[in-house]
């Protein structure tokens, strides 16, 4: 008999998985929409979920099932990688934002990587007159 490969859980309409968070992925989304300024119609419109959808979420995904699509659309018009809500729900960090950093720790982040962007450009921009002058050169 082989051995069957070990699949992560489907998402379907049939029922809860064991292990999901839903009053956490209310809480991301109810704070990220305070933070932005947005309601329930908004946010539907902005993601192409329902309203009644956006409200279930809102108060922790109790009744049907939200396919991972919707969550999906939903991280994606909070301006959140696709897959936010679904970490959140299933309790995975977000890869993007140590637990705890302040902002003053993120915008210091965005600084290294943008000075480390200006330095790799004026190297290319180094590499590309070598490689002009040494073509002007045969």
């Amino acid at each position: 008999m082989e051995e069957q490969e070990e699949r992560s859980p489907v998402y379907t309409a049939r029922g809860a998985i064991g292990g999901e968070d839903w009053a956490a992925v209310a809480d991301a989304v109810n704070q990220r929409m305070a933070a932005r300024r947005i309601g329930q119609q908004e946010l539907a419109d902005i993601s192409g979920v329902s309203v009644s959808t956006v409200r279930q979420i809102q108060h922790g995904g109790k009744g049907r099932r939200v396919q991972n699509k919707t969550l999906t659309a939903l991280a994606r018009a909070l301006d959140w990688p696709g897959d936010h809500l679904i970490r959140v729900l299933v309790g995975d960090q977000a890869p993007d934002v140590p637990a705890g950093a302040t902002m003053r720790e993120i915008l210091a982040g965005i600084d290294r990587i943008e000075q480390q962007l200006a330095d790799m450009s004026h190297r290319m921009a180094a590499v590309e007159e070598l490689v002009t002058a040494q073509g002007a050169g045969r």
